[in-house]
């Protein structure tokens, strides 16, 4: 059972350019087609394949987003309908990604994971890799990179969730400038959760992945 008031408070609350995505991992079928039924069009995932399967069932107009550590093996599981994929961290997945969508003939859109927070248990690349990445760009011809993501520290001090997503602001800004100046399509900042979406925003995000206001704990 979603939470139909939070739902709605949530979509009266957020400014036009910003896209609402809500990570329904775990949840079951019922709930995702209630939220759809109000409105919510775009969906995260965390497995990829859980992802598939209620690809399957689902209605065929939902934007699928993928937000979990991918491993190079489950690719091909969603490859073919996902819209977005949120979590590329490192230069080979990015290379097996390129790899896979030339097999089955797609152009795959994607944003960089970026390492923001001080915890050692989140993942994401680092300035070095990221300018790694954005210098081979054009070797990639089966990807659009569409942005960047990142995730704060889960901590109730709010100047330092200030201070991680302004960073990741300022690498997007300089990514941009430096090396997708003339490409649109880069133009996704990926950062904000249930938790800290209003700070995300106000630090320039384009895109929140709410999960728990909606659907509740896990």
């Amino acid at each position: 059972m979603i939470s139909k008031e939070s739902l709605i408070r949530l979509q009266q609350d957020l400014p036009p350019n910003v896209k609402l995505v809500a990570v329904s991992k775990f949840k079951p079928i019922e709930d995702i087609l209630q939220a759809y039924n109000l409105g919510v069009k775009d969906f995260a995932e965390n497995r990829p394949q859980e992802l598939s399967q209620k690809m399957g069932v689902l209605p065929d107009d939902i934007r699928w987003h993928f937000v979990g550590h991918l491993q190079t093996n489950k690719i091909k599981f969603i490859i073919e309908r996902v819209n977005l994929i949120h979590s590329v961290d490192s230069l080979k997945l990015l290379r097996e990604i390129d790899k896979e969508a030339f097999k089955k003939g797609v152009v795959v859109n994607i944003l960089l994971q970026v390492y923001i927070s001080s915890e050692v248990t989140k993942q994401g690349l680092s300035q070095i890799e990221l300018n790694e990445i954005a210098e081979q760009n054009e070797l990639f011809k089966n990807i659009n990179i569409c942005g960047v993501m990142g995730m704060a520290s889960f901590t109730d001090d709010v100047e330092i969730i200030k201070e991680e997503f302004s960073n990741l602001r300022r690498v997007f800004d300089n990514l941009k400038l430096i090396y997708f100046s003339n490409n649109d399509q880069f133009c996704e900042l990926s950062m904000g959760m249930s938790s800290d979406y209003k700070i995300a925003i106000q630090q320039g995000s384009t895109i929140v992945r709410i999960g728990s206001m909606i659907f509740g704990d896990r």
